[in-house]
C-alpha cells in the first residue's frame, strides 16, 4: 500500500495546498509545519511557474510572488530535503507538464524519490496522455495522482479503475452539458464502485462547515484558496 492510500486509513484527511516560496521558502516551511500540528494528512506543494492555468487569482499571484522571490524547481527540491528532516507525513507536488518536460522527466522523478516526495498531480496532463510520464513514476515508487472532473460516467470509472495514491476530484459545475455528472456524490458513488482508492474533493475559497460537509461525503479535503472563519 502507498503512503498516501495509507494516510486515509485513520479516517477523513485534511489537504492543504501550499505554493513553495510564497513569500519565501521560510514561510513556506513554517506553515506546512503549522498545518501538519494542526492535523494535515498530506501536504500538497505548488512548483512556482510562470503559467499556471488551472490555477484561479489567489493561486496565480502566489505564483507570481514566489518566481519573484527567485524560487526555482531545484531550490524546492532542495527545501524539501531539508523539510523531511522532521516532517514525515506524505507531500505530494502539484505542477505542470511543461515544467517536467523542461526539467527533465526522469531526472523531475528521481528528484521526487530523493526527496521522498510521494506523489505529483500534473493538471494539463490528459488522462489519455498519462503514459508520457507513468512508466517512470512506476520505476520510481511515485504515484501519479489522477484527477477527476465533472464528466461522462464511463469516463469517471475509466479513470478510477487506474487510479493510484488517492483520487482528486475536482469541485467544478459542468452546467447542464447531456450526458456529464456533475453532482460531486454520485461522482463519487461512481468512483467507489470502481476502485478502493480515497478520493479527496477540491475546495477552494472555504470555510469550516464547507470542509466539514464535504469530508462526511468524501475520504478527504483538499483546501487551495483562503480559509474564511
Amino acid at each position: 500500500m502507498s503512503n498516501l492510500k495509507s494516510a486515509f486509513i485513520k479516517g477523513k484527511t485534511f489537504i492543504p495546498f501550499l505554493t513553495c516560496g510564497d513569500p519565501d521558502l521560510g514561510a513556506t516551511a513554517g506553515l506546512i509545519r503549522e498545518a501538519v500540528q494542526n492535523g494535515a494528512g498530506i501536504i500538497q506543494l505548488g512548483i512556482p511557474f510562470s503559467d499556471p492555468t488551472a490555477e484561479g487569482p489567489v493561486v496565480q499571484e502566489s505564483n507570481i510572488r514566489a518566481l519573484a522571490a527567485g524560487v526555482t524547481t531545484d531550490k524546492v527540491f532542495e527545501f524539501v530535503k531539508e523539510l523531511r528532516s522532521d516532517v514525515k507525513i506524505p507531500i505530494v507536488f502539484m505542477t505542470y507538464a511543461n515544467v517536467v518536460f523542461s526539467y527533465g522527466a526522469e531526472r523531475f522523478i528521481v528528484g521526487c524519490k530523493e526527496a521522498d516526495v510521494d506523489g505529483i498531480i500534473i493538471p494539463d496532463l490528459p488522462f489519455e496522455e498519462k503514459e508520457e510520464f507513468h512508466p517512470l513514476c512506476k520505476q520510481y515508487g511515485v504515484d501519479l495522482i489522477s484527477m477527476v472532473a465533472p464528466a461522462s460516467k464511463e469516463r469517471i470509472a475509466m479513470i478510477a479503475k487506474e487510479a493510484e495514491g488517492f483520487l482528486y476530484l475536482v469541485n467544478a459545475s459542468a452546467g447542464e452539458q447531456k450526458g456529464v455528472v456533475s453532482d460531486i456524490s454520485v461522482i463519487l458513488d461512481i468512483i467507489r464502485e470502481n476502485t478502493d482508492i480515497p478520493c479527496a474533493v477540491e475546495l477552494g475559497d472555504s470555510t469550516p462547515e464547507q470542509v466539514e460537509r464535504y469530508s462526511t461525503i468524501a475520504d478527504g479535503v483538499i483546501v487551495r484558496g483562503i480559509f474564511r472563519k
